[in-house]
């Protein structure tokens, strides 16, 4: 798979999950190969520090995150998204996250591309970005750049016309970074 969209929102079609899908479509009219995956309805358990990763190069906690985190590692993209509360990233993807220690161990994330998106329905979006940018630099990911989108209801989003277009730019821009002689 070429691209992997990651909606840490626990609502499956929330701003979320349209923004992060808005960059799919471009990536999918372009000719990538996408894939979009909701946390919505998943158990992702918190790490609990336990090392168990550092020797047997696998997460010992039995959930939805191994699933999730297959996907992430078949993709040569990730852009991934969270709606903000508190002025971060919200605890189930913080949760997921966290749990990418145990692939930190062998470096299974390296020589990927990422995007980082945040909706907020009035602020803190920044920190947000500031989290995911660095669980991708902490994973060496290239960093291909962010959006910002503001919404509250689900799908408003949608009319924060600078977001889309940021969001379809960076569509492109995958594009155009996977297949450079198209």
């Amino acid at each position: 798979m070429d691209v992997c969209g990651l909606s840490g929102s626990t609502r499956l079609h929330g701003n979320t999950a349209a923004l992060v899908n808005t960059v799919l479509d471009r990536c999918s009219a372009g000719g990538l190969s996408t894939n979009f995956v909701s946390l919505a309805g998943k158990e992702i358990l918190p790490c609990t520090g336990c090392e168990y990763c550092s020797t047997e190069h696998r997460c010992i906690l039995e959930d939805d995150w191994e699933e999730v985190a297959d996907m992430i590692i078949d993709a040569q993209v990730l852009v991934i998204g969270t709606p903000v509360y508190f002025y971060e990233v919200c605890g189930h993807l913080k949760n997921f996250i966290d749990r990418t220690y145990s692939l930190y161990h062998d470096k299974r994330l390296i020589g990927r591309h990422g995007v980082a998106i945040a909706v907020h329905a009035d602020k803190g979006a920044e920190r947000a970005i500031e989290t995911l940018e660095a669980f991708l630099n902490t994973h060496q990911f290239t960093y291909v750049g962010n959006v910002i989108g503001r919404g509250f209801k689900a799908g408003e989003v949608l009319n924060d016309k600078k977001a889309v277009s940021e969001a379809e730019r960076l569509g492109d821009a995958i594009v155009h970074l996977l297949r450079p002689d198209d």
